[in-house]
């Protein structure tokens, strides 16, 4: 406290640092609050679409073997390469509470027969519902991967939010509060020994100018 100078600029300036403190505080709660129930929505939404894409992977790889026991894995294998693509993804970015976070979007990934180039007598009602599927896997994919790269954004978001709350309740606002009171005391008693100094004064006054 001794570099503190205990002057009622320096209270008012204190107070009203305090007084943001606690409205940081309150905004910063409330974007907290906000980002963790956004999160846990996240979160259980992307449980969902991993539970969806375990039952749509083993449904595909379930087709693609029996795909292969019909036709043969070589015949598979030229028409996996034969209908092979580039996938392109658009990547843009989003404000949650102020969290940036990437979207990724896809162009629709199932294709027709006819668009894989392949031609109607190789190809099994198997073989089609294998490629339908994994088709669909990559969308899902790429979906769950930028939901779960909004997750850690958030998750981060909120660690750091978190951070700011007990920096401010556990080190600032404790110490405004202590040099408020310490510029308080001083004031006080600044005040206390001016009272008691103008007291003595009015004393020596009124004995010096009684009549003798």
């Amino acid at each position: 406290m001794e570099n503190i100078s205990p002057t009622r600029m320096n209270l008012l300036q204190r107070r009203g640092q305090i007084t943001l403190a606690f409205q940081g505080v309150d905004l910063l709660k409330r974007k907290r609050d906000a980002l963790i129930a956004d999160f846990f929505s996240m979160v259980r939404n992307v449980m969902e679409k991993r539970n969806e894409l375990e039952i749509l992977g083993e449904r595909a790889y379930l087709f693609l073997a029996l795909s292969k026991a019909l036709s043969g894995p070589d015949t598979i294998q030229a028409l996996v390469a034969l209908g092979a693509r580039q996938v392109g993804v658009e990547i843009d970015s989003t404000n949650i509470w102020g969290v940036k976070v990437p979207q990724i979007r896809t162009p629709p990934m199932r294709r027709g027969a006819f668009e894989r180039g392949w031609n109607p007598q190789w190809q099994s009602p198997y073989l089609r519902h294998a490629a339908d599927d994994f088709e669909i896997l990559i969308e899902k994919l790429i979906d769950v991967a930028a939901c779960e790269v909004r997750i850690r954004k958030m998750g981060s978001e909120i660690k750091k939010t978190t951070r700011r709350v007990n920096a401010l309740e556990q080190v600032v606002i404790p110490r405004l509060s202590m040099e408020i009171g310490f510029i308080k005391f001083v004031l006080e008693q600044r005040e206390r020994e001016d009272m008691f100094r103008l007291k003595r004064l009015k004393g020596k006054r009124d004995r010096t100018n009684q009549p003798n």
